[in-house]
């Protein structure tokens, strides 16, 4: 969730700190904090808000001289947000100094331990413990007081660690968050995400579960939990700095829903050769595609939102059993496992803890996984028996927008391939499909054109207290999306039901004014949502219907329509994703809410 920056150098530390720390703000955070080592002792500044009030408090990081450091962006987790709970985190004589992703699920029994030992603590945090653990175990050695600290601490971290009586070296330790390194020209550094030291190289090392990195100026070595060398080759970033700025837009968001024709493009242009589809990836021959005899995608969020569309898209097309699991849910249900069983788990970061598990847990049964990802190396990439890339490029704003469409792309492509092989599509019917695949990109840009009549419409429900979506089978799904895109960014209350669900209570909510989106793109379903979309108005909703075009026949229940343009029947979330992405990025615009960084919320949810 939150981000860590590391340097050491040649370089003054504090500034390419606060310059990487920047670049992880779209994380998540609540108060931020730098520590370096001046040469004499680690001096350190943190502010509890925005990055800008560090920066300020620093003179940009003039005030902190010294050619090595860690910063971190904290989001709370143990203690609220505060100066004193804002990281880096010291043992008593401030020799040691730790910032932390993730969580130290025995921190308590670890505290109370050292307490009795005399350590006193002056923060509400976990992280804490690992700063006074390490000092229980320092006896001169760094690295062994590391790895005696990793065997006692339970749960997940991604950590940077300085020791002052060792000020030529940093320490990066993880387990299940995210961490990197990489090697510039006059220094070498850690971080949580690749943007934030892509300014300063392209040449970085994945940083493995239970493993240690120790950076000097010139060199970095790697480590296992038992403090034996490994050896690691570096993996060279293809995108550049400009695809994770705002190239000009307002903010990340816009500029990547605008994206989303050229990160369809991306993720279908590989996977289409002379109008077959080739998922090399899959790494699945025919005989095993047919002996799958049952599906599960879990995901969270707008990526489990797109396994609800893929369960219709899936069972539709290739007539396969599919269940869709929240990935938080998964592996506490005990979930019947088969060896017959696919489990497909879908992350943009590829680090979404939740997902992560439920990989594990379907690993540790010998079911095989697919992991459908946008992040090159990530841990999900890493650990499924196949990925599938998205290749999105970097999603900055919180609010998934462009990951979104290009995982539905990844899994339009996989159920056809399923389809294909098992014989429950005619190539007649591939044929057909490929070819409105091949058309989105471009019916989503005549979207993206139209964006003032959605801006319009926008800016009327602003003071909006309650809106809700409907729609039936995929347009359900559809609704699921367009439903959180607004209420993560624009605060306003938001439901979206399957719309025959409404007679079953739900429709007690609908009074006078009450805005109900109603999603219809499946034509044999058209009568039935109108019927919904009726029953709503009569009780005094307005009704905002998004259609493809032709269905005029809409125009008598709704208040206002948008039309996208026609496509296959399994394909329309590609496009009626679109108004709804654009409606929830101008109310929340109109509000005057932080639209790439919403409250309360991380790009990366690292933690359980």
């Amino acid at each position: 969730m939150c981000g860590i920056v590391g340097y050491i150098g040649k370089e003054q530390a504090a500034p390419v700190l606060l310059d990487g720390l920047d670049k992880l703000e779209y994380r998540g955070y609540d108060s931020a904090g730098i520590a370096v080592f001046d040469g004499e002792k680690i001096q350190s500044a943190k502010a509890r808000g925005r990055l800008k009030v560090l920066r300020e408090l620093t003179h940009g990081g003039e005030k902190l001289p010294g050619n090595c450091g860690i910063g971190h962006t904290r989001w709370a987790t143990h203690g609220i947000p505060s100066d004193k709970n804002a990281h880096p985190h010291f043992n008593e004589s401030e020799s040691i100094a730790v910032v932390h992703n993730g969580i130290i699920e025995n921190y308590l029994k670890l505290k109370n331990h050292l307490i009795e030992k005399g350590y006193k603590f002056t923060s509400d945090t976990d992280t804490e413990v690992v700063a006074h653990l390490l000092d229980y175990y320092y006896k001169g050695d760094p690295l062994e007081a590391v790895v005696r600290m990793m065997h006692r601490v339970e749960g997940s971290y991604a950590l940077g660690i300085l020791f002052r009586d060792h000020p030529g070296k940093l320490y990066a330790v993880r387990k299940d968050s995210p961490l990197i390194t990489g090697t510039s020209k006059t220094g070498n550094l850690i971080a949580s995400d690749v943007p934030a030291i892509l300014k300063y190289t392209r040449d970085v090392y994945f940083i493995q579960n239970e493993e240690i990195a120790c950076l000097e100026e010139d060199s970095i070595h790697f480590y296992n939990i038992d403090g034996e060398p490994i050896e690691k080759e570096a993996v060279t970033i293809q995108w550049d700095v400009s695809a994770a700025e705002k190239a000009g837009y307002e903010h990340f968001m816009l500029k990547e829903i605008y994206e989303q024709p050229k990160a369809v493009l991306d993720t279908l242009n590989p996977r289409i050769r002379d109008g077959k589809i080739e998922i090399d990836e899959l790494g699945m021959s025919d005989d095993e595609i047919k002996k799958i005899k049952k599906i599960y995608i879990v995901a969270c969020g707008s990526a489990y939102h797109t396994g609800v569309t893929a369960k219709y898209v899936f069972e539709g097309m290739a007539r396969i059993p599919v269940e869709v699991d929240l990935a938080s849910e998964f592996r506490y249900r005990d979930p019947i496992l088969d060896e017959d069983t696919l489990l497909i788990v879908v992350s943009q970061s590829g680090e979404t803890a939740d997902t992560l598990a439920a990989l594990r847990e379907a690993k540790a049964r010998n079911v095989r996984t697919l992991g459908i990802v946008n992040v090159v190396g990530s841990s999900i990439a890493r650990e499924a028996d196949n990925v599938m890339y998205t290749w999105a490029g970097p999603e900055i704003a919180v609010a998934t927008t462009k990951a979104y469409s290009t995982q539905l792309i990844a899994e339009y492509l996989l159920a056809m391939k399923f389809a294909q092989v098992r014989g429950t599509v005619t190539q007649q019917e591939i044929d057909e499909m490929v070819e409105a695949l091949k058309q989105l990109p471009g019916q989503i840009e005549l979207l993206l054109d139209h964006k003032e009549k959605i801006q319009r419409f926008a800016n009327r429900y602003i003071a909006a207290r309650d809106i809700f979506f409907i729609g039936r089978g995929i347009d359900y799904a559809i609704s699921l999306e367009g439903s959180l895109k607004l209420k993560e960014i624009s605060y306003i209350h938001s439901e979206a039901y399957a719309a025959g669900e409404l007679k079953h209570g739900t429709i007690s909510l609908i009074e006078e004014g009450t805005l109900v989106a109603a999603v219809l793109t499946q034509e044999d379903l058209y009568k039935k949502m109108i019927s919904n979309m009726v029953e709503v108005k009569t009780r005094g909703a307005f009704l905002l219907a998004v259609t493809n075009m032709g269905n005029t026949e809409v125009e008598k229940a709704a208040d206002y329509v948008i039309y996208i343009p026609k496509t296959h029947k399994y394909f329309t979330n590609s496009l009626a994703v679109i108004p709804l992405q654009l409606f929830g990025y101008y109310v929340a615009l109109g509000k005057g809410c932080d639209v790439d960084k919403p409250r309360n919320l991380a790009k990366s949810v690292t933690v359980e």
